[in-house]
């Protein structure tokens, strides 16, 4: 027997669903109060969550500006899902599924509210009807069975592929109650709809409705009558309507309200975060990590955005090198805390050198400062803004690495790494045959800041020597600081010493303003990120009345165009100036990208179009260009001692030997950074490769493909006369 409900339907020839099927009015009311009081909880709950960063300390950097266009970009890069299809293309389109999914049940939702709510109301007709029903139910059947399958290779991954990224000590009850509650979500709104379509007696219209078409189909043969249908729907439709009401309710109290959080932490994102790092205030008494109190709203944020996916742990060198570190956790241990202070819990140090601390100074210790972390991220978590939050409140505290310490000193006495006199700075020149200008006395059009390691390591003096070579011999117009170059500050101020680096700041602002050139270039990837992201940043006129600081300038510095060496030879070998013809060597060799000058950076091409012009075969390593494994030496780890196993740079020319496509016809293993290249050799002989590899920076590969050419030009090849 048919209702008498779809009778009356077919007889009026609609083409629809009754919204409140076999709902009286006492239960229809029941649901609105219900649905108001989930909405008021979501609001309230919401509220105190945006009061909490409201609570935070300012940021630094504009978060807020241009705020259209950054709600643009971000609603781009969170519809397509393009930062999750990177990297893990399963993991990108399940997420996808699951969103758009969502979305559109939301929308769906939404749609049938407005037509219930308030277009019967005002009209005393409905736009639910004919077509647009068609289409809708269509629309939502299918994006409803995307979300349902998204979701099964959620629970897959999670639960029998147990992938290991997904797991750790703050994934638990939370994560399983969002995953199932969705899934339950999605299964309940089928159920709901084919007991529906049943319990009407299959509507004709209805079968658009394909998947709650086919569910009844298949509730049939299994033996539910129309009338059993109709009997048990209410009970469906309630336990499914409660479940949304109380994941509404739910959304700010927990993980969903990631789904509000990353959305906003994309739009406050700062498109330069890591390869510049906030400052600190002038006042002397102001701490870094002294309390959660000292934490920016969005350093708060961060912590909220945080969806456990885990991406960056995978990426951390320092977490697959077996350090103490896992960027994840130091973030929800962070974001823990919070909310334990928040309940009314007792106050611990944020961060301490042994101890009951959130945080373990060792923990940030083996951070590399490879910005790796962030680059995996797909809500644009600024990792290292916090991490070095903590490193200054160690260095305020005195709970520093004894090595760590050491170089501090040596920079605040002698102005360089090593410890060494100022005055032997440019005696790597000597072995020269040509002078090298000092910048101090002469215009040029290059000044080149050389750096600590190629001034004072005597395997870097090789590349300095190399890459003065490659300017002498294109008739570059350089210059060098000679003993007034002091080291640049860069890798400190990831260690958490921002005075110290401030003082260095300060000292090469005021050596660049006596000096007349056009350009700085820089040897090292590590000077020129901080010469070209973080010195115009340095607001030193904040300090001008602090004894310490002879501040240069009253405000900040107006800054020169920096590059990196290789960008300038670039230019040089396309302008034909060190007259290579491109088959000067035949090497296979492998390049590996520094952290500084590729993912900080995104200077890729410059070092390539190097290599290649030598005439040697390039083979990419697996993990190239952005996706690129930390030497080890950032951060301050090229002056720590670490029980690594393996060390990031031994398992980095275990890949190049093993994992390229050339595998063990490598011979050079390419580098474009000092402490790449200290790290390397390094590594090369703690891990047995020193008869299998080289170690060549591009500077030298150059230099022999010049001389080689040289050598031609000299002693050309005698052809046989013709006869």
């Amino acid at each position: 027997m048919i209702p008498h409900t779809v009778i009356l339907l077919q007889a009026a020839g609609e083409v629809t669903r009754p919204s409140f099927w076999r709902i009286g009015p006492i239960q229809k009311a029941i649901f609105y109060y219900l649905a108001a009081l989930a909405i008021a909880v979501f609001l309230v709950s919401s509220y105190r969550r945006v009061q909490q960063y409201l609570d935070g300390g300012p940021d630094e950097f504009p978060r807020r500006d241009d705020l259209p266009r950054r709600v643009v970009s971000a609603s781009r890069a969170v519809l397509s899902n393009r930062p999750l299809f990177e990297g893990d293309l399963v993991a990108g389109a399940m997420h996808a599924m699951i969103l758009w999914g969502f979305l559109t049940l939301l929308i769906a939702t939404t749609i049938l509210g407005i037509d219930m709510d308030l277009y019967r109301p005002l009209t005393g007709d409905s736009f639910f009807v004919g077509q647009f029903y068609r289409s809708y139910s269509f629309v939502v059947d299918a994006m409803g069975l995307l979300f349902v399958v998204g979701l099964g290779v959620a629970l897959y991954r999670r639960y029998a592929a147990r992938t290991d990224r997904l797991l750790s000590r703050h994934t638990g009850l939370e994560d399983d109650l969002f995953l199932w509650t969705l899934f339950f979500l999605g299964i309940g709104g089928y159920l709901t709809e084919g007991i529906r379509i049943l319990g009407l007696g299959f509507p004709s219209f209805e079968t658009v409705s394909f998947v709650g078409w086919g569910l009844a189909i298949a509730l049939e043969g299994a033996g539910v009558t129309p009338q059993l249908a109709a009997t048990v729907y209410p009970v469906i439709w309630w336990s499914h309507s409660l479940l949304a009401l109380v994941f509404v309710a739910a959304i700010p109290q927990g993980k969903p309200f990631h789904m509000l959080a990353s959305f906003a932490n994309v739009v406050a994102r700062d498109d330069d975060a890591g390869r510049r790092l906030p400052g600190i205030p002038s006042d002397l008494e102001a701490t870094n990590a002294a309390s959660i109190d000292d934490f920016t709203w969005k350093d708060r944020l961060d912590q909220d955005a945080c969806t456990k996916c885990g991406r960056c742990s995978s990426a951390c060198p320092a977490n697959a090198s077996g350090r103490d570190l896992d960027p994840r956790n130091v973030i929800l241990d962070l974001k823990g805390y919070r909310e334990d202070r928040n309940a009314g819990g007792e106050p611990i140090p944020i961060v301490a050198d042994g101890g009951t601390s959130v945080i373990d100074s060792q923990t940030m210790e083996s951070c590399m400062a490879c910005m790796a972390c962030m680059d995996a991220c797909p809500v644009d978590i600024e990792h290292l803004k916090s991490f070095t939050r903590l490193n200054r409140q160690l260095v305020d505290e005195g709970d520093v690495d004894a090595n760590l310490q050491d170089t501090f000193q040596n920079v605040m006495q002698d102005g360089n790494t090593f410890g060494n006199p100022q005055r032997d700075r440019g005696a790597w020149t000597s072995e020269l045959e040509f002078d090298v200008t000092d910048a101090r006395e002469t215009e040029v059009e290059y000044l080149w800041y050389v750096g600590d390691y190629p001034s004072f390591d005597e395997r870097n003096k090789a590349v300095a020597r190399s890459l003065a070579t490659l300017f002498d011999h294109a008739d570059v117009e350089y210059g060098i600081l000679y003993d007034d170059e002091q080291y640049d500050g860069n890798d400190i101020r990831r260690a958490g010493e921002e005075f110290l680096f401030l003082q260095q700041a300060s000292h090469h602002v005021e050596t660049f303003e006596d000096c007349e050139f056009e350009k700085i270039v820089c040897t090292d990837p590590h000077s020129y990120n901080t010469f070209k992201n973080e010195y115009p940043e340095v607001d030193f006129g904040k300090f001008a009345d602090d004894p310490m600081m002879d501040a240069p300038v009253d405000g900040s510095w107006d800054g020169a165009p920096v590059f990196h060496w290789t960008q300038v030879v670039e230019d040089l070998v396309t302008s034909g100036a060190l007259g290579l013809s491109g088959n000067e060597l035949d090497y296979t060799v492998t390049y590996h990208d520094p952290c500084h000058l590729g993912r900080y950076n995104d200077e890729y091409a410059a070092p390539r179009d190097l290599i290649e012009a030598t005439g040697c075969d390039l083979v990419e390593m697996p993990r190239n260009r952005d996706d690129s494994f930390c030497c080890g030496g950032g951060g301050g780890g090229l002056w720590l001692d670490f029980d690594d196993e393996p060390k990031p740079s031994e398992e980095r020319l275990r890949e190049a030997l093993q994992d390229t496509t050339a595998g063990r016809a490598v011979e050079k293993f390419v580098v474009a950074c000092p402490m790449c290249l200290t790290m390397y050799e390094d590594g090369r002989k703690t891990g047995g490769y020193e008869d299998e590899i080289e170690i060549v920076d591009v500077a030298e590969l150059l230099v022999e493909a010049v001389e080689e050419q040289s050598d031609r030009v000299e002693s050309p090849v005698q052809r046989p006369a013709d006869s």
